[in-house]
């Protein structure tokens, strides 16, 4: 906790050398002020991304259209100075998501060499609990905001009075800053919190409250944006996993049913609209072993729980605040990359040898694929303390997983054990003859796979095993082979939201037909794609294009794949018609 009595002030500038003006939004120059302003009720977050990018385009021009020739124009999206009260890590990297939209951000903070120092556009020294310090940072900027909420509500108060634009307002930062008056205000919006009630207990000037333990199974947060207009963008909910208190891991998104991360939004969303000013809120929250969400509390800044989004996002949390604050309209909030995992660079020493563990991480996390290293220049390391962070996005939370769990661990990354992205299954060993043309296609095209021996009828245990496990693992398509009654592929179709393709096997009754019938003839809600009998080949190739719709490189392989085909079928009728067909079938 920073001393209040930390009254001295200083000044330093730094201009970062990386900045740039390369945005999303392609033609914001020469816009006027009115209409940047405008942006939020012009330009609704719709579901269709194109559909979003029309009505900002028309929005655009017609702002454009419309803008009085004596109204200034911004040189960019915005020419508003934002005043972070506070420069540690969050401010960092409000300073370099702002840096790639050329918005110019100074920073309130004690520390000469914080975080955010070097890439700030302006450093004063001071304490941002000192209301004289305060006033007077804030003369140098036209927006003011935090990256803590442990600021002075009075002073921001009083400024808002005076006609400073204070985004989130006094009254949030007043309410988030007393965890009693926070839980009165949620109750009161009919948030569910677990049980608490206000204790008179001597020596304490604040006051006490006990809260009732939540018997959570798991803990989630839920990142919300809050424009301008009061317009709400919920980024998904993801689990955090705390080590002493501490968040340490978050996976993104949470691995739950559709319901729960749906009423994990509902609730956040409810609970940011509740309070007042514009920026992104970070809300955690209860999850219990009966699927009911209960609230725990709220931030109103950009938070740990959001820094995956920079890698896994659209927008990232601080380009996201940068936009709400200034008034820009808010961005795509939903996911790029299928899985993401952060993992928190805590202090495990202190001094060199916390800086020599943290090293050996980092250098393994960097040759590890889909692996991005955030390092916070924080010039002291102490125990627990946070230092950097890693995040790692994948096709599969099974696979970002095996990833996370290679840099955690020496070895080099040649260790780094290939999770399969698709499961081939069948009934019995007899199979394999047969199963095992969809393995080599998937070899072919550089596709990691697994062949497992899985049986309906002997193994069903084994089976529901496999089929309620395979999403979690990273497995993202299955092939499964079945002959005779072919219950196989149907069943784990019931059991797993992945899609299946199922291969009839030829058996020695019925020519395999009775395989190939039992597996089209799914009840309505359990679909299972099918190929020819005996033709795992083209089960092998179905899995390929399936994986290809997220993955270009694979997608690219397949047209490939089929220009070869094309051109072996143009080489065979160039030597049929030049040969004729006695030479050409002796050949």
């Amino acid at each position: 906790m920073l001393s209040p009595s930390s009254h001295q002030v200083g000044f330093t500038s730094a201009f970062s050398s990386t900045r740039s003006s390369l945005v999303r939004f392609g033609t914001f120059q020469k816009l006027s002020s009115t209409s940047i302003s405008s942006f939020s009720s012009s330009c609704p977050m719709i579901n269709q991304q194109s559909a979003r990018s029309i009505a900002c385009s028309a929005s655009i021009e017609r702002d454009v259209s419309q803008r009085k020739e004596d109204v200034p124009a911004p040189h960019g999206l915005s020419d508003k100075i934002v005043g972070v009260l506070g420069g540690g890590q969050l401010g960092r990297m409000l300073c370099q998501a702002a840096s790639q939209m050329a918005i110019k951000v100074n920073i309130l903070d004690p520390l000469e060499n914080c975080p955010a120092s070097s890439i700030s556009h302006y450093h004063m020294v001071g304490s941002f609990d000192d209301s004289a310090t305060v006033e007077e940072f804030a003369k140098r900027c036209e927006i003011l905001t935090v990256e803590i909420e442990h600021v002075d509500a009075d002073t921001l108060e009083k400024l808002e009075k005076q006609g400073v634009d204070c985004q989130p307002k006094a009254s949030t930062i007043r309410i988030i800053q007393d965890k009693f008056l926070q839980k009165v205000h949620f109750s009161g919006h009919d948030i569910p919190l677990p049980r608490f009630k206000q204790v008179s207990l001597g020596g304490f000037g604040h006051g006490l409250y006990v809260e009732q333990w939540a018997p959570f199974v798991k803990e989630l947060a839920v990142i919300v944006a809050r424009g301008r207009d009061n317009s709400i963008l919920c980024y998904p909910a993801v689990e955090t996993v705390h080590r002493d208190n501490i968040c340490h891991i978050v996976k993104a998104p949470a691995n739950e049913s559709w319901k729960i991360m749906k009423l994990a939004t509902d609730i956040a969303s409810r609970a940011v609209s509740s309070l007042e000013g514009a920026g992104v809120f970070a809300v955690e929250l209860f999850l219990t072993g009966d699927g009911e969400i209960l609230l725990n509390e709220v931030a109103p800044r950009p938070h740990n729980s959001g820094h995956h989004t920079i890698e896994s996002c659209y927008t990232s949390q601080y380009e996201q605040h940068l936009r709400a604050v200034v008034g820009l309209p808010l961005g795509d909030p939903s996911m790029k990359a299928p899985a993401s995992m952060m993992y928190n660079i805590l202090g495990e020493d202190e001094g060199e040898a916390g800086f020599i563990i943290a090293n050996q991480i980092i250098k393994r996390a960097l040759c590890t694929p889909g692996a991005t290293v955030h390092w916070y220049d924080k010039p002291d390391m102490r125990k627990q303390r946070k230092m950097g962070h890693i995040t790692v996005v994948g096709p599969s939370m099974g696979i970002v997983e095996t990833r996370v769990k290679s840099f955690l661990k020496e070895g080099s990354a040649e260790d780094i054990p290939v999770a399969p992205r698709v499961g081939i299954i069948m009934g019995s060993d007899s199979d394999l003859p047969v199963m095992k043309e969809a393995a080599k296609v998937l070899d072919d095209f550089g596709v990691s796979a697994e062949v497992r021996i899985v049986s309906a009828h002997r193994t069903p245990e084994l089976m529901y095993s496999y089929a309620t496990s395979a999403r979690e693992r990273g497995i993202q398509v299955i092939i499964a082979g079945a002959g005779g009654a072919a219950h196989l592929p149907g069943m784990v179709a019931a059991l797993t939201p992945l899609p299946v393709i199922g291969v009839p096997v030829r058996a020695s009754a019925l020519d395999g037909l009775d395989s190939l019938l039992s597996i089209v003839q799914m009840p309505r809600g359990v679909p299972v794609a099918t190929v020819a009998i005996n033709n795992a080949t083209n089960a092998g190739l179905l899995a390929v294009r399936m994986l290809g719709v997220a993955d270009t490189a694979l997608q690219a392989r397949m047209a490939q794949f089929q220009e070869d085909a094309r051109d072996t079928v143009l080489e065979k009728t160039k030597k049929l018609e030049k040969v004729g067909w006695e030479e050409y079938l002796s050949s």
